[in-house]
């Protein structure tokens, strides 16, 4: 395995060779820096409630064994491995930790390439590749509706509401999804494209055929530093500034939101306290701005100190409050009976990590499966309920939610016509 430093590359997404596998496509990107990936080296699929520290045994002995010349010593340079991790332990869908053949890298200016070989023979350095043309489009798209329609789902939040009120817990998150099916194979190159363009202050992701554009930082480790950035409180955009503006401002002083904020926040800040001193909880969110939606936000920081690798970390941390709820157990309960679906790996942790432990790990949100036949995909929302939820307006944010994959996918002039049946 050897890492070496090329000239600036600032179109990672565009390099991404055109004949490679779509499932054998990776991606970490945000606003031109990142990672992309392609081809398998080496990989493990795991299952159940040791999906976590399965793949994390097998990282560490592959490290180990790994004979390793890194000529740039960046975090996310040598070893490199992308992952996405089913959300339940009952899932049936496999978790990923996926070595690429090749990783092609940007960080702050500097970019450089990976080239990973199993065989004894001395490792060929990978050429990067030249832009590739632009991949093919899915032609027309349909859409129809999942587990659950919007009337189901208003029922099903209603339902939750009622729990709250008497007391069971303090909020769920229940999600729906929706089923897409283009009519030539989809391209993960052209979705993850579609998304950097459009959503350029999120992290664009592919791994295994698991895609979207999260805005939402699990947890990053670097050199021993810990950050977390926490969303829960949603409203959508109308796409007049000034009027976003007065809903912005609207947004961060909603009880109802703020409620939903803090659960979140208290989530991941107790534990990251556990393996954190130094700890910084700031004392009120500020409103991040997303082209279709603004989001309440938190960034907790904190000083590692047991020297847990940062996938342990989102171990620990999965699932916060953010995409489940609290009590944890009372909201597991309910997501289990109401939303009638397995969720697979959205809304489980996404990312990758290195060999020293390093990394970053995102949360599968505004996210898409792609099935193995490429021209069918299931795009999936959430919503975080409390108790001053209503149903209309979380069936409504749903919608919004799903806005970055549709569109990514058929176009905002297809839109029009796609009905839910």
């Amino acid at each position: 395995m050897r890492t070496r430093e090329v000239g600036d590359v600032p179109d990672l997404l565009h390099r991404l060779p055109a004949d490679v596998p779509g499932r054998e496509v990776m991606s970490w990107v945000r606003g031109g820096d990142g990672l992309v990936g392609w081809g398998r080296a080496a990989g493990i699929a795991t299952c159940g409630a040791s999906r976590f520290s399965d793949a994390e045994v097998w990282w560490r002995d592959t490290v180990a064994e790994a004979e390793v010349h890194d000529e740039v010593g960046l975090v996310g340079t040598g070893p490199v491995a992308f992952g996405t991790f089913a959300y339940s332990v009952d899932s049936h869908e496999e978790s990923m930790l996926v070595v690429p053949r090749v990783v092609l890298g940007r960080r702050d200016g500097r970019s450089f390439v990976t080239t990973t070989s199993w065989s004894t023979s001395p490792v060929s350095d990978a050429q990067v590749p030249d832009p590739q043309p632009d991949p093919a489009f899915p032609g027309v798209v349909s859409f129809a509706d999942g587990a659950l329609p919007g009337p189901t789902y208003q029922s099903a939040v209603a339902e939750a509401v009622r729990r709250i009120g008497g007391g069971d817990l303090d909020k769920v998150v229940l999600a729906r999804d929706l089923l897409a099916e283009a009519e030539f194979p989809i391209d993960p190159r052209f979705l993850l494209r579609r998304l950097a363009e459009s959503y350029a202050n999120t992290w664009v992701f592919a791994v295994d055929g698991m895609i979207g554009a999260t805005p939402e930082m699990l947890v990053r480790l670097e050199r021993g530093l810990v950050t977390s950035r926490i969303l829960a409180g949603t409203i959508r955009r109308t796409g007049d500034d000034d009027r976003d503006l007065a809903l912005a401002a609207s947004l961060a002083r909603s009880s109802k939101d703020l409620e939903e904020h803090e659960y979140a926040v208290r989530s991941v800040a107790d534990v990251i306290a556990r393996f954190c001193t130094s700890v910084n909880t700031p004392e009120s969110p500020f409103v991040l701005h997303l082209p279709n939606v603004m989001h309440l936000a938190t960034d907790v920081a904190g000083r590692l100190t047991n020297g847990g690798s940062v996938l342990s970390l989102a171990q620990a941390l999965h699932p916060s409050a953010a995409v489940c709820g609290t009590p944890k157990p009372a909201a597991e309960a309910v997501i289990t009976e109401l939303e009638h679906m397995d969720r697979g790996r959205y809304a489980g942790p996404v990312g990758w990590i290195d060999a020293r432990g390093d990394g970053e790990w995102g949360i599968a949100l505004r996210s898409g499966a792609l099935d193995t036949d490429e021209r069918r995909m299931r795009l999936f929302a959430g919503c975080g309920i409390v108790a001053g939820s209503d149903p209309s307006s979380e069936l409504a944010e749903s919608d919004a939610k799903l806005v970055p994959m549709r569109t990514a996918l058929a176009g905002a002039e297809r839109l029009a016509g796609a009905e839910r049946r």
